[in-house]
Order: structure tokens, then C-alpha cells, then sequence
């Protein structure tokens, strides 16, 4: 048993032409820019950098995002070096496999799975929230959830996910169209919003820009809603100040989630070599400015005090204490489309991640199956949509929204640490874009990165255990059996193409 076999560059490149497994590239790089925009421009934008002054940073929430976002960009870096080296379907899981062998690149893909699948279903969720906010502001008396046999169902959710799984299996290119649509009307909406914001701005907010450090009451009671790295120092836990700023950077990371997404799609991108390091890096830059003129907008128009007051601040609270409560709808409009089109984007990256595991066998090879007319992994994608659907419809799972966050960080942990290895073993290679300054940025993103998780709650740590334990039994009673390296070679034919004669 060979836990550390890595699949060579060379064959990840040609099973993507694998005949009935095989992706069409239609992106381009105006395509994969709206896409980082789309899965990072949501709802989040009205209500995350609210919450983070309110709680953690104040008007020093600025700086938390441009923390998160040079933290984001250095991981980035390293995604468009693996992704113009590999440009497949699988993203961190691919790149993993090529350096660090099968079991990790497991890990990996198993964390991609929970990242895309928790953010999939919370969202739609949230989409689903927004909506009956939406009615309510239309005076409109329509509930968002009904029983069902003594079940409570949340229709919302299953009605939006329907609507883009089946999109999405009509093909890449319609589902791309559809998502440049959304994304732009609802950065117009944003803009909007931030310019009315700009005119009910009191500079006297901002001061003190970064408030003086004091406990977090709520925090230190419990110990699951503690950092874990206060937890492991036993340090009491604190809001404002510069731990508050780390913390509002942890918080606020889940805005810089879309980028990896983005590099799934490098099998269905035109000359990725070029499109993916530009698309990848002017959406980053895009949703970076828009943060920063949400955060300035909201922590100028009311104390962050005020926000604290509040049970759950966000841009709307803003308006309202500043008396502009009609804005309160023109925030449920643009939440809500900014929400349709991250459960899209997400939902694309979740059954690519599986498609490609699929195609080296350490899931059921059928679901790396791909449509004969449309190129699509229509039978992965509809799972997909089945299992998103059945959470965000039946479960409290925006209970466990943080997992998203450590899915994300364990993989860019991984593929900045990646990259040095791949120049260790490949130094022949030279992809189109290389990260500078030599293994400086790597060792920095892995660092940061760390560091981010290790400002995450305990109990997500608990859970994200759980997910690893589980993760492990599948790999040792399926994967690693299964896979396509466990035989003569990645390209020996498997039972299912035995069968039928593929």
C-alpha cells in the first residue's frame, strides 16, 4: 500500500482527453473574472464587514479585509502557478496529487467537498431567507418554509438549487451567461448602495479607528465559541484592539472563498495558460475595492457601537439608524440576486471536485461520466444538487457556516506548500506564470493561512476533526483500493470500462 503515489503531471493532462470524461473549453477570461466576482460579491457583502466592525475590529474592519485579501491573493498566486502547470478539472486536489501524494490529495478533495458543499447549502439557505425579506418588503404574506409530513421544509432553497443544477447540465458555456448577467446587475446594485452610503458618512465614526482591546464576554463563557488558538494558549479571548482585527480577518476570509472555485474550471477555460492567472487575480482586485467602500461606507455612516447594539448589524442597519429605512429593499434586491449566482458558482466547483476524483477512481468512476452533446458531468452535477438541496431544505446547517472557512484555508495550506515541492521535483517545468520572489510568498501563504485557522472557533475544529475521521474511512475502504494508481498505472482500464467496452 503506496499512501504517498503521485500521479505525474503528464497523465493528469491526459486523462482529461479521456474519451466519455471529457470537458469542453468555452471560458474565457472575462468568464472566469465575473465567476470570482459572482461566488464573492453575495449577500455577505451587506452584512459580513457589519459584523465584523461590530464584533471584532470596528472601523479597523478595513484593514481585516485587506489582511484577508493579500492572504487570499499570495494562496492565489499559487493556484495560478499549479493551474497554468495543470490546467484540469480537481484545483487543489489535482495539484496535491502531482506533489504530495494520493492520501493527502484525498484530504484535499474531501476538504474541497466540505467547503463547496457547506457553502452550497448554507448559502441557499440564506437565499431562501432573503427571499421571504424580499415579500415581506413587498407586503407580501408568503411563508418561506411549510411542513410536510412533520417535517419542516424550507422551499427557497430546493426551488433556486432546481434552477441551476439544471442550468448547469445544460452546459458551461449557457451557465457562464447567465452568471455575467446576475453579476453584473448586482454589482450595480452594490454601487449604489455605497454611493447613497457615502453621503450619510460622519468622519467622527472612524474615531478611534482601532478601539482599545477588551474582552469578549461571550467568548470566554464557552469554550466551543473560543478561538482555538486562545483555547490551546488559554489567553482570554478579545474584541477590538489588533486580535480583534486577526479575528475580523478569520470572519471575513469567507469574502475571498470564490477564487479556488475558479480554479476548478481550468479543464473548461480557452488557453488557461493566459486566462486563468487574469481572470483569477482582476476578480480578486474587483471584490477587494468593493469591500473596502462597503466597510468605509457602513463604519462612517454609525458608530460601530451602534452596530454592536444591534442583534445582527449589516448595511441595512446602517440605513436604518440613519433614517433611510427605504433602502432596506434595494439591500433585500441586491442580497438576493448577489446569492443566486455564488449557489451557481459553487454548485459547478462541488461536482468538478468530484468529477475529477471520480476520474482517478478514488470515488465510483461513473460519476466522472460526461454527456455526449453538452460535454457536462451531468450525472455528478445532479447529485450534487440533490444533496445541496436536501440540506439547505430540511437542516439548520448555516449552524456550521464556519466550516467553510477551514475547508478553504486546510487547502491553500496545502497547495502554497505544494508549490515548492513542485519545483523540487519538476524544475523542468515552465508555466506561464510563476510566483516571484522565489519561495518567500509560498512559506508566507501557508503561514498566514495557519494562522487564520488557528483564529477560527474550537468547536469548528471539533467538527472539521469529524469531517477528517470520516474522510479517512472512505479513503481506506473505497479509495485507495479503487484508485487508478493502485494498479499497473493511472491509464489501466477500470472494471466499469471492462463492461462496457470503453
Amino acid at each position: 500500500m503506496n499512501l504517498f503515489r503521485t500521479k505525474s503531471i503528464e497523465q493528469s493532462i491526459a486523462d482529461s482527453g479521456e474519451k466519455g470524461r471529457t470537458l469542453k473549453r468555452s471560458l474565457t477570461t472575462w468568464d472566469l473574472m465575473i465567476m470570482g466576482v459572482a461566488v464573492a460579491v453575495g449577500a455577505g457583502i451587506f452584512s459580513v464587514g457589519a459584523q465584523a466592525a461590530a464584533f471584532n475590529a470596528g472601523p479597523a474592519v478595513t484593514v481585516s479585509f485587506v489582511l484577508a485579501a493579500i492572504t487570499c491573493a499570495l494562496a492565489i498566486m499559487c493556484y495560478a502557478e499549479f493551474a497554468t502547470a495543470i490546467p484540469v478539472a480537481g484545483s487543489a486536489y489535482v495539484f496535491t496529487y502531482a506533489t504530495m501524494g494520493e492520501l493527502l490529495a484525498w484530504i484535499i478533495g474531501w476538504n474541497l467537498i466540505l467547503e463547496l458543499l457547506m457553502a452550497g447549502a448554507v448559502i441557499a439557505k440564506f437565499w431562501g431567507v432573503y427571499l421571504s425579506d424580499l415579500f415581506a418588503v413587498l407586503n407580501l404574506d408568503v411563508p418561506s418554509q411549510v411542513n410536510v409530513l412533520g417535517v419542516t421544509l424550507y422551499w427557497g432553497p430546493l426551488v433556486i438549487v432546481a434552477i441551476f443544477t439544471a442550468i448547469l447540465v445544460l452546459g458551461t458555456k449557457l451557465s457562464a451567461r447567465v452568471n455575467n448577467i446576475f453579476t453584473i446587475i448586482k454589482i450595480a446594485i452594490v454601487l449604489f448602495v455605497i454611493v447613497v452610503g457615502f453621503f450619510y458618512v460622519n468622519g467622527e465614526n472612524y474615531a478611534p479607528f482601532v478601539p482599545a482591546a477588551e474582552p469578549a464576554a461571550e467568548a470566554a463563557g464557552s469554550w466551543t465559541t473560543q478561538p482555538f488558538l486562545s483555547f490551546l494558549s488559554g489567553a482570554t479571548p478579545a474584541m477590538y484592539g489588533f486580535t480583534g482585527i486577526i479575528s475580523g480577518a478569520a470572519l471575513v476570509f469567507f469574502a475571498f472563498i470564490g477564487f479556488d472555485v475558479v480554479a476548478t474550471s481550468a479543464e473548461e477555460v480557452k488557453d488557461p495558460q493566459k486566462t486563468l492567472p487574469r481572470g483569477i487575480f482582476g476578480g480578486l482586485a474587483l471584490v477587494t475595492v468593493l469591500y473596502i467602500l462597503v466597510t468605509l461606507a457602513v463604519t462612517g455612516m454609525v458608530s460601530y457601537q451602534e452596530l454592536a447594539a444591534t442583534e445582527s448589524p449589516s448595511l441595512a442597519t446602517a440605513f436604518q439608524l440613519v433614517g433611510a429605512d427605504w433602502a432596506a429593499g434595494i439591500i433585500s434586491v441586491g442580497s438576493l440576486i448577489g446569492l443566486t449566482t455564488v449557489i451557481m458558482v459553487l454548485l459547478m466547483g462541488l461536482a468538478r471536485v468530484i468529477f475529477a476524483m471520480s476520474r482517478d477512481g478514488l470515488m465510483p468512476r461513473g460519476l466522472s461520466r460526461t454527456s455526449a452533446k453538452r460535454s457536462t458531468p451531468a450525472r455528478t452535477q445532479i447529485l450534487c444538487g440533490v444533496v445541496v438541496a436536501l440540506l439547505a431544505g430540511f437542516t439548520e446547517v448555516e449552524l456550521l457556516a464556519e466550516m467553510i472557512n477551514i475547508g478553504t484555508l486546510s487547502a491553500f495550506v496545502t497547495v502554497s506548500l505544494g508549490i515548492l515541492v513542485l519545483r523540487k521535483k519538476r524544475p523542468d517545468l515552465k508555466p506561464s506564470f510563476r510566483v516571484p520572489f522565489g519561495k518567500v510568498i509560498p512559506i508566507l501563504s501557508a503561514l498566514l493561512c495557519t494562522y487564520l485557522m488557528l483564529n477560527l472557533a474550537t468547536v469548528t475544529w471539533v467538527f472539521f476533526a469529524i469531517w477528517l475521521v470520516i474522510g479517512f474511512a472512505i479513503y481506506f475502504a473505497y479509495g485507495q483500493r479503487h484508485s487508478r494508481l493502485a494498479g499497473s498505472g493511472a491509464g489501466e482500464p477500470d472494471r466499469e470500462e471492462v463492461r462496457t467496452g470503453s
